[in-house]
């Protein structure tokens, strides 16, 4: 423990499993009080209830009404705010596949999800005059792809809306930055109807080789860990990035180029 948010009240979304749960450890981890929202618990959460320091919420976050329940249940201080609730259904019938109700259910996870738990905690780090949003985005938001095309959209507004509003806030305090990874070791990517399962029945192959040929396309030649993740997004939380905001930063084993 580094005691680095020690006193602080951090909210996360999706914290049930994958990059949500990694970063609930983290900032318990580092001294802070967690309300941790998922639509179900898992076992590793519940270790960490169990442990003190981290209150679950059920949320399901498509539900409008949930974003102000889960902000509720802070108790009137939000230091920290973590967006990662988020989906990513893979299109392998192409775009004409994807239907009205498709876009607006990806739309309400990995956007709309966002902006109303942001919208509710927001007023009570403005009267405290300080706090951080981290959002969690995807390589995908500047690298989209026709396997993920309404995801890749929904990812592409978050970060343009947490741009937006980190030039409106930051003189009062308030920072807002985003976090875009490439491919993340989790259920995503690795569960029973995530990308590589549906990626290898559609193509014939096996989730392992989708894996395989996915991890050899990376410089690293590796998938990122949630704990890698969570890392960043503890940095952001924190003083240490006390003047970092309206940033994007990228963890993708250098699957972006850059020049």
């Amino acid at each position: 423990m580094t005691g680095e948010l020690q006193g602080r009240t951090a909210v996360v979304t999706g914290a049930s499993k994958g990059i949500g749960l990694a970063v609930v450890t983290a900032l318990a981890g580092a001294g802070a009080r967690v309300v941790a929202g998922s639509r179900g618990t898992s076992a590793e959460l519940d270790a960490l209830v169990a442990g003190g320091g981290v209150e679950w919420v059920r949320a399901d976050l498509a539900e409008p009404a949930a974003a102000g329940r889960l902000v509720d249940a802070a108790g009137g201080r939000i230091d920290v705010l973590v967006n990662n609730v988020g989906a990513a259904p893979v299109r392998t019938g192409g775009f004409l596949s994807v239907t009205d109700a498709d876009w607006q259910r990806t739309v309400d996870l990995n956007l709309l999800a966002a902006v109303r738990v942001t919208r509710a905690a927001l007023p009570l780090m403005l009267e405290a005059g300080r706090g951080s949003v981290v959002t969690v985005a995807s390589v995908n938001a500047t690298l989209p792809d026709p396997l993920v095309i309404d995801y890749s959209a929904g990812k592409a507004a978050l970060v343009a809306f947490s741009k937006a509003l980190s030039k409106e806030v930051a003189a009062k305090g308030v920072r807002v930055n985003t976090v875009s990874p490439g491919p993340v070791e989790t259920d995503l990517w690795l569960g029973g109807g995530g990308v590589a399962d549906t990626v290898s029945a559609s193509t014939g192959g096996t989730a392992r080789s989708v894996v395989e040929e996915t991890a050899a396309g990376l410089p690293t030649g590796r998938f990122t860990r949630p704990a890698e993740v969570a890392d960043v997004v503890l940095f952001l939380a924190g003083d240490r990035a006390g003047n970092i905001t309206g940033s994007d930063f990228t963890i993708d084993g250098g699957l972006v180029p850059t020049w």
